[in-house]
C-alpha cells in the first residue's frame, strides 16, 4: 500500500515537472520570437523599414509597429482562451507556438523599404500582428498547464517558470542578436539581422516535440468530466468576475513598464541618450535577464510562503522609488558599469517581485471553467497599457523633456495604479483562502 502511494506520488511529480518544463521551454521560445522584434526595433528596423524619418521619428515609428503586436494580444487571448476553456489547454499551446514561429521566420525573409517601398513596413506590421495574436494565447495556457498541475501550496513557484520564460527568451534573443551585430555594419544590416529570425524555425521544431508530450491539465479534465464547460467562456468570465478582470489589467501596468524599460527602451536610451556602444549594451541586457531567470522563481516561492500581496506590493513601491535614481545616476556617469549595475537592480531584483507571483495570482482570481479566458484577457489588455506602448511613450517623453525629467513621473503613476489593483485583488473576500 505504501509502495503504491509512493509510486502514485512519484508519477504525479513527474507529470507536474514535465508540464512545468514544457511550459518554460515553450514560453522561452515564444518570447525569443517576440523580444527579437523589440531588439531589432531599437537597432535595425528604424533604418531598414522606416528610413524616410529622422533617427528619433524612425525609432518611434519602429516602436509603434512593436506596439501593434500588443494590440493583437487581447484578440489572441480571447480566441485561444475560448477554445482553451472549451477544448483544452494543451492543443491551444501547440497552435500558438506554430503561429509565432511562422510569423518570426517570415520577418527574417521580408524585403526592406529600399526594395519594395511602403509595402515593407506594412508587411512588417502584419507579421507583428500575427506574433501578437499568437503570444496572446500563449501566456494563459502555459500558466494554467503549470499551475493546474501543481500542489496548491507551490502554485506560485510552479507558475513562475512561465514568467521566467520571458527573461529566458530575452536572453536568447539578445545573445543571438548580439552575436550577429558583431559583424561589420554593412554585413549586419544587409543579411546578419535576418539570421536570428530564421533561427526560430529550429526552435519551433524543438518546442513542438516537447509540448506534444505533455498531458492535459487535470483541472480542465475535471471541468470537462463534470459538464461545467460554458458555451461562451469569455462572456461568462466577464459576467462572474468583472472587478477581478479590471484588477488583473491594473496589476500588469507596473511590471510591464518595468520590463520594457530595461529590456527594450534601454537599448535606445543607452546608445542615443548616453552615447554608449551597441555592442556594450546588449550584453548588459542579457546578463540582467539571465539573473532574473533565477530571481523570478525565488520571488514566487517567497509569495507561496508569505503571500502574494506582500511580495507584489513591495515591488511596486521599489520601482516607484527607483525611477528617479536610475536616470539620474546614469546621466551623471554615462558609463557601461553604472548602466550594468542599475539595470540589474531594476530588471533582476525589482521586477521579479511583481512578475514572479503574477501567474498564480491571476489563476486564483478566476473559476477553472473560465480561467483561460479571464486570465488571458486581463493579462493581455494590461500588457497593452503597461508594456505595448511603453517603448514608444518612453522615447517620446525622453525626446520631449529629457529622460530623467519626463519618464519617472509616468512610471510612478503606473506603480500607484498597480498598487491599488493588487491591494484590492488580494483582499481575503476577493480571493478567498488563497490570500494570507
Amino acid at each position: 500500500m505504501v509502495r503504491t502511494h509512493a509510486s502514485a506520488s512519484s508519477s504525479t511529480r513527474t507529470v507536474t515537472r514535465r508540464a512545468i518544463t514544457a511550459s518554460f521551454i515553450g514560453t522561452t521560445i515564444e518570447w525569443y520570437d517576440f523580444f527579437l522584434y523589440g531588439t531589432a526595433s531599437a537597432l535595425v528596423f528604424n533604418k531598414l523599414f522606416f528610413p524616410a524619418f529622422s533617427d528619433a521619428a524612425g525609432t518611434i515609428a519602429a516602436f509603434g509597429a512593436f506596439a501593434a503586436g500588443f494590440l493583437a494580444r487581447p484578440v489572441g487571448g480571447a480566441v485561444f482562451g475560448h477554445f482553451g476553456d472549451r477544448v483544452g489547454r494543451k492543443s491551444m499551446l501547440v497552435y500558438s507556438l506554430v503561429g509565432m514561429g511562422m510569423a518570426t521566420v517570415a520577418i527574417g525573409l521580408l524585403p526592406t523599404y529600399a526594395q519594395i517601398g511602403v509595402w515593407a513596413p506594412v508587411l512588417l506590421v502584419v507579421c507583428r500582428l500575427v506574433q501578437g495574436f499568437a503570444v496572446g494565447g500563449e501566456w494563459g495556457g502555459a500558466v494554467l498547464m503549470s499551475v493546474e498541475h501543481a500542489d496548491e501550496r507551490r502554485r506560485g513557484f510552479a507558475g513562475s517558470w512561465v514568467q521566467a520564460g520571458s527573461p529566458a527568451g530575452l536572453v536568447l534573443a539578445t545573445v543571438v542578436f548580439a552575436a550577429f551585430s558583431a559583424l561589420p555594419e554593412q554585413q549586419f544590416m544587409s543579411w546578419g539581422w535576418r539570421v536570428p529570425f530564421l533561427f526560430s524555425a529550429l526552435l519551433l521544431i524543438v518546442g513542438l516535440v516537447i509540448r506534444l508530450r505533455v498531458l492535459e491539465s487535470p483541472e480542465f479534465e475535471q471541468v470537462k468530466d463534470s459538464g461545467k464547460r460554458t458555451k461562451a467562456p469569455l462572456v461568462e468570465a466577464l459576467r462572474r468576475h468583472p472587478l477581478n478582470t479590471l484588477l488583473a489589467i491594473g496589476a500588469c501596468l507596473a511590471p510591464f513598464v518595468n520590463f520594457y524599460l530595461f529590456a527594450t527602451f534601454i537599448l535606445t536610451y543607452a546608445t542615443t541618450g548616453l552615447g554608449l556602444e551597441r555592442s556594450a549594451v546588449l550584453p548588459i541586457v542579457a546578463v540582467a535577464a539571465l539573473i532574473e531567470i533565477a530571481t523570478i522563481p525565488a520571488a514566487a516561492a517567497l509569495s507561496d510562503r508569505i503571500g502574494r500581496r506582500k511580495v507584489f506590493l513591495a515591488g511596486t513601491v521599489l520601482l516607484a522609488a527607483y525611477s528617479y535614481p536610475f536616470f539620474l545616476l546614469n546621466e551623471a556617469a554615462a558609463s557601461t558599469v553604472v548602466l550594468a549595475i542599475t539595470s540589474v537592480v531594476g530588471l533582476s531584483l525589482i521586477h521579479p517581485l511583481m512578475y514572479g507571483p503574477l501567474a498564480a495570482l491571476f489563476a486564483e482570481m478566476f473559476d477553472a471553467e473560465v480561467r483561460y479566458s479571464g486570465a488571458s484577457i486581463g493579462y493581455q489588455i494590461g500588457a497593452i497599457l503597461g508594456g505595448g506602448f511603453a517603448p514608444m511613450i518612453l522615447v517620446s517623453l525622453a525626446s520631449w523633456a529629457g529622460a530623467a525629467v519626463a519618464i519617472p513621473p509616468y512610471i510612478i503613476v503606473l506603480c500607484a495604479l498597480t498598487f491599488v489593483a493588487v491591494y484590492v485583488a488580494t483582499r481575503p473576500r476577493q480571493r478567498g483562502e488563497a490570500t494570507r
